[in-house]
């Protein structure tokens, strides 16, 4: 393992040994109460480091994730606004007010359909590309500070640990 203090007290330590000291009628498992704990405080620290890294760039939460939809897509940078509004589980009269908001920065812009010109495409701009980016490399960095205190084994053990909790929280999957 690598050196990450393992014989160091952290907060969830504290938080459990307080239930268990003051709750003695209420029935839990230390084990499962302290990896719950970490990570809601693991979301909390990502959530932070994510809303300063999209402040030193300028951009708000909802910036962010509608851009990061557009750049992530089969067709990096475009998408028709019903497409990025159901990938972001918005309201068609939502992603219209995020892409007004977006195309008014020059994020993004509106190209009217060739063949049908009722039809709508959203496509990235140069400038939200890059700042998409330099967002992404902002967040990555923070991110990498906390899961590189893992060895590469460690990272993939946990990832695969992770998703095994995941995948208890989804549907089952229709192919099988």
């Amino acid at each position: 393992m690598s050196d990450t203090g393992q014989d160091r007290e952290d907060w969830a330590d504290r938080h459990v040994a307080r239930w268990r000291d003051h709750w003695i009628d209420v029935t839990f498992e230390d084990d499962v109460e302290a990896i719950v704990v970490r990570i809601e405080r693991l979301k909390r620290h990502f959530k932070i480091t994510s809303q300063q890294a999209l402040a030193e760039v300028g951009l708000q939460d909802f910036e962010y994730d509608t851009l990061h939809q557009l750049m992530i897509r089969d067709t990096p940078g475009h998408a028709s606004p019903s497409a990025l509004a159901a990938d972001l589980g918005i309201s068609n009269a939502g992603m219209t007010g995020r892409l007004d908001a977006l195309e008014r920065a020059g994020w993004v812009q509106r190209r009217a359909d060739a063949d049908d010109r009722r039809r709508v495409s959203i496509e990235i701009t140069r400038s939200g590309a890059a700042i998409w980016r330099r967002a992404m490399n902002l967040r990555g960095r923070a991110e990498d500070e906390v899961v590189h205190a893992l060895t590469a084994d460690e990272r993939s053990i946990l990832a695969a640990l992770l998703k095994k909790m995941t995948l208890a929280t989804e549907p089952p999957d229709d192919n099988g």
